[in-house]
């Protein structure tokens, strides 16, 4: 997988800190255990956290979240990050950066939920209002939202490439037929406001429901099909079923959505096979449980 991303550890964050925020060059830095791959975050404090962009690519996010977080967060019915401050390059590190309050919860496991149905309810009403929120003036796809709310047809080369790539490890004719299903369902909708990655680490649970939902930075402003993805990579059967039935999405939304699940799961094997063995096993339950279904539905 391409790496271009910073070094970063407590040591920076504390002088970025102290060096912009004296007013709270006082709090302890310390990491969060899942920290993520687009940013970097860190504890300052038991109050707030502080969210650096992790490589080049990532850094128009951090404008975007500041514009328009604060401005989404009152129409749902769930915390999200909303930031309080922004810091600017220094210390050597190249890219703006962001102060938040910390948001309490765990990342979303099946163990820590208590009713897996009515937490995938849950997470639909969330969307469902995210989606109603006005999206005038909002970002359209692009690349900082990954093309996350934009035309699959972006990743078509890396998609039949990854395929090709893996061409011993699955029935090759069945992913491609997938793909072009995804490719073919072609979004007619209104643009609304997506989430973009909707995945069990940015999903936070408190008392086993889901209690917060947070990175936004592949959020935009288009196609919602993108956020259907969890369905394949956490949810299964009865839960599965609950969110496709409280989602208001389009039915073609769902055969887009099993593309970008594809898609996604794919290039994670390709890229991390050799080197990441876990995350690439993680990626082949994703691909076995999209082709499954497709041989199901078909």
């Amino acid at each position: 997988m391409p790496d271009d991303r910073f070094e970063v550890n407590e040591t920076l964050v504390a002088r970025l800190v102290a060096g912009q925020f004296p007013q709270w060059a006082h709090l302890p830095v310390r990491p969060v255990p899942l920290s993520g791959w687009d940013n970097r975050t860190y504890r300052l404090g038991d109050e707030l956290s502080v969210r650096l962009p992790s490589a080049p690519g990532y850094e128009p996010q951090v404008e975007k979240e500041h514009r328009w977080l604060p401005r989404l967060a009152p129409h749902l019915p769930l915390p999200i990050p909303v930031p309080i401050a922004r810091g600017h390059p220094a210390e050597g590190y190249p890219c703006d950066w962001s102060v938040y309050r910390w948001l309490p919860g765990e990342p979303a496991t099946t163990a820590a939920i208590t009713d897996l149905p009515a937490f995938a309810w849950d997470l639909a009403g969330f969307l469902a209002a995210l989606y109603r929120t006005d999206p005038e003036d909002g970002p359209p796809a692009g690349p900082h939202s990954f093309y996350r709310g934009g035309p699959l047809s972006v990743y078509d080369a890396e998609t039949r490439a990854s395929i090709k790539t893996l061409h011993d490890e699955m029935d090759t004719d069945l992913a491609t037929e997938v793909w072009d299903a995804a490719l073919a369902a072609t979004w007619h909708g209104p643009p609304v406001w997506v989430h973009g990655d909707v995945a069990a680490g940015n999903l936070l649970v408190e008392h086993g429901r889901l209690s917060a939902v947070i990175d936004f930075g592949s959020s935009a402003v288009g196609d919602p099909a993108c956020d259907t993805v969890i369905a394949w990579t956490f949810f299964s059967r009865e839960s599965r079923e609950a969110f496709k039935a409280a989602l208001p999405v389009e039915p073609a939304a769902w055969v887009r959505g099993r593309g970008w699940a594809l898609w996604k799961a794919l290039i994670t094997v390709a890229w991390n096979r050799d080197s990441e063995p876990e995350t690439a096993n993680d990626a082949r339950r994703v691909i076995r449980e999209v082709l499954s279904g497709y041989r199901r539905d078909r």
